[in-house]
């Protein structure tokens, strides 16, 4: 029994339900003999990965959702072991390079190379090249998209690149120039709502309008998170038609009672109870950089508006640092400690003793 958000997720490009342009976009693109490669770039939960899973179906044919997963190991110059989750088919492969951190360039240099060197045996297949999906391509070391670069140029007859990423404000220069940018922007209110009522009806029931406005309201464009709550709220109640409050994930409430913690009290021992509870949602698989941008949203509501500019800028400083580092907690901790120390100052004047001026 799978979720509804993979039950129901569009196999063609003719099943999407909003952006028909780009559909027909894509599809014309596919028909060609000269595929590009590609950037698909957009906010989460906007329909990026079925985009390009419903490419590669108008590429190469039902051959291509014939998926395996694969565990492919690495070995480092320093002789360490890095395991990597691989989906592939016969005719295109699925990585996601960032999963090893700073290691990531040696992944990217194998098994691109590896791939690329091979000539595609499936004599009925449309193309005559394979395609490799690079998810998270945002959160590539400088190092790996530097070899991803040499790479898009050397092997471009066999292989085609197609990447997955939030922004492109983390890509370098020569990577973008070399890819078919492709944005997915988040769909309205209307077409979120669409597709829950298409859910819905596949499922055998009907969504209220004030359910459905609830449900998109709170997804704030995110249209799996919106088919994860509809989904939810049928289990827990099979009468959508009453009130139905829709409940944060736990990890949310808690990044905001964090954010609530560095506005009441700025002192030593705040900072590590704060470190104690940062400590608690690293353990339990959040993201750093959903940990810091959620915390930071939450402070920014609450604070003087004098202060919002600054907050953010420090989010942005140790969001760099925690890519370039490696351990996550010593960055959040500072931008911690910067917030109060410019929180303190600005009501009360208190410099906290150089408290963050020079983190």
């Amino acid at each position: 029994m799978s979720l509804w958000v993979d039950k129901h997720r569009p196999r063609t490009l003719d099943d999407l339900h909003y952006h028909e342009s780009l559909s027909a976009r894509l599809r014309a693109l596919a028909a060609l003999g000269d595929f590009p490669h590609m950037l698909f770039y957009g906010p989460s939960g906007a329909g990026k990965k079925t985009r390009i899973a419903c490419t590669l179906r108008e590429l190469y044919g039902k051959g291509a959702e014939k998926l395996k997963i694969d565990q492919r190991v690495f070995m480092t110059p320093s002789r360490r072991k890095l395991d990597v989750n691989v989906v592939q088919s016969n005719f295109h492969i699925e990585i996601t390079p960032s999963e090893v951190g700073n290691y990531d360039r040696v992944v990217i240099q194998e098994l691109l190379k590896e791939i690329a060197q091979t000539q595609q045996v499936d004599l009925s297949a449309k193309q005559r090249f394979k395609v490799v999906v690079i998810n998270e391509a945002d959160s590539l070391s400088r190092d790996a998209q530097a070899a991803l670069r040499r790479t898009m140029e050397k092997y471009m007859t066999n292989l085609r690149i197609i990447l997955c990423a939030n922004s492109t404000s983390r890509l370098i220069a020569p990577i973008k120039s070399r890819c078919l940018l492709v944005r997915v922007a988040a769909p309205t209110t209307e077409e979120m709502i669409t597709v829950l009522r298409h859910v819905a009806k596949a499922e055998g029931f009907d969504v209220p309008d004030q359910t459905a406005n609830n449900i998109v309201e709170d997804a704030n464009g995110n249209l799996r998170k919106a088919v994860l709550v509809l989904e939810a709220l049928k289990m827990q109640s099979t009468d959508l038609d009453k009130p139905i409050a829709i409940a944060k994930p736990d990890w949310e409430t808690y990044c905001q009672k964090v954010a609530d913690m560095i506005l009441q009290e700025q002192s030593p021992q705040r900072v590590m109870d704060v470190r104690a509870k940062l400590y608690e949602l690293l353990s339990h698989c959040i993201p750093p950089t959903v940990i810091l941008k959620t915390i930071a949203d939450r402070v920014v509501e609450q604070v003087d508006e004098a202060l919002k500019a600054d907050i953010m800028h420090w989010a942005a400083v140790y969001e760099v640092r925690m890519r370039i580092g490696n351990k996550k907690i010593f960055h959040l901790e500072a931008w911690v400690v910067k917030v109060m120390a410019l929180y303190k100052h600005f009501f009360y004047g208190i410099d906290m003793d150089g408290f963050g001026d020079d983190i």
